[in-house]
């Protein structure tokens, strides 16, 4: 007999337990696996939306951790696009607004106020109506899971922060993120949010001989970042890589940071229940191991039977949950409230964190009965009633 068929006998030889311990673990990894694959799927939407378009660099308010809050002058575009490399400064302006859907019911969602026929625009391809064009005023085009999200097409009307809005297209971008958002003319966004000649920050193109030269993206990001008003003093402004950028928001680290607590909770509890569960089986074959111990078994042995079956426990509840979270993770995508912010699938290195999570739990939940397993003397073991 194999060992591995032996330690898979010994497991289903008290098939409650091991299966609720299973079942325990596979809860804890697929938490894990989830949340990391959500927050990641989060981040790789919000970045590939910015590198997709070519975009090398974002300016932003200095010090200000969330995009909703920031506020700079329009007025700076100006003085962007007169760096030497930069070809052009597209401003946006991001909020969270109230919207009434067609059963009356006040939901949040992302409003993006964009220049009309700017090149954000150029990576979406509208597949009901049209996009945006300079001279629209209350006009609005809806990401396709938005559109299904309030039930509104073409021609129909959207309150919007209780300000009327004309859907005139339906778009699809190859940025999920982008899909679950709505999109209304800059000055309309800034005229109902009360931030006339504001923006939440500036979206940077370097002309096409300075892309990918960090010492020049270096250059102009210092000399932006130096900018001073009239009287001489800083404008506040810090200009990043879009890699950069995503990575310090403040909402990707709070999702990051929430996934990260979240898992370690659940790895506690997966430990706490494999070392139960270990603890219980050594116990009760303290008798079975003295006559093993017996006839010869060495003591490393002994350990690498009891290891053996927890690390065993852990990743078939790793392989259970990872399969749990993916269903999960694909099902929150075709909800309204999510669907347009997650992609419905989990990179690969989260599947392989969740795995390597698996296995130091059998470890630490094993190493403690293997060490007492291996203690145990063969004559006290045969007394043990």
């Amino acid at each position: 007999m194999h060992f591995i068929t032996f330690l898979i006998k010994n497991l289903m030889r008290r098939k409650s337990r091991s299966l609720l311990t299973v079942c325990g673990f596979a809860v804890a990894v697929g938490t894990t696996v989830a949340l990391m694959g959500v927050s990641e799927s989060f981040e790789r939407a919000w970045e590939a939306s910015m590198s997709g378009r070519g975009i090398d660099l974002i300016v932003a308010e200095k010090g200000a951790v969330d995009q909703l809050t920031m506020n700079l002058d329009l007025s700076i575009r100006d003085r962007i696009e007169a760096v030497d490399g930069v070809r052009a400064a597209e401003p946006t302006l991001v909020d969270l607004l109230d919207y009434i859907d067609d059963e009356d019911n006040m939901l949040k969602t992302i409003v993006q106020g964009w220049e009309p026929e700017g090149y954000l625009f150029g990576e979406i391809e509208a597949v009901e109506g049209r996009l945006l064009k300079k001279g629209d005023t209350r006009k609005v085009v809806l990401g396709d899971t938005a559109s299904k999200n309030v039930r509104k097409n073409v021609g129909d009307e959207l309150l919007i922060a209780g300000e009327p809005f004309e859907v005139v297209g339906v778009y699809h971008s190859y940025v999920v993120f982008e899909n679950g958002a709505m999109t209304v003319p800059l000055h309309d966004l800034q005229e109902i949010t009360a931030r006339e000649g504001k923006v939440s920050a500036f979206s940077v193109l370097l002309d096409d001989d300075m892309k990918g030269k960090e010492d020049e993206l270096d250059r102009i990001s210092k000399t932006i970042n130096n900018f001073e008003n009239e009287s001489g003093k800083s404008l506040g402004l810090d200009a990043k890589r879009t890699k950069e950028f995503v990575q310090n928001s403040l909402h990707i680290q709070i999702a990051h940071a929430m996934a990260w607590m979240t898992s370690a909770i659940a790895v506690v509890v997966g430990s706490i229940g494999v070392l139960n569960t270990m603890v219980m089986s050594v116990v009760e074959r303290i008798r079975e191991i003295a006559i093993l111990r017996a006839i010869g078994w060495k003591k490393h042995r002994v350990i690498r039977m009891v290891m053996g079956e927890a690390i065993l426990l852990s990743l078939i509840g790793a392989t259970v949950g990872t399969l749990g979270a993916l269903a999960l993770v694909q099902w929150l995508t075709t909800l309204s409230v999510t669907g347009g912010f997650i992609q419905g699938d989990i990179a690969p290195h989260v599947i392989g964190k969740g795995f390597a999570l698996a296995l130091a739990v059998g470890v630490l939940g094993g190493a403690y009965p293997a060490w007492r397993a291996a203690r145990l003397l063969p004559s006290e073991g045969l007394r043990h009633e």
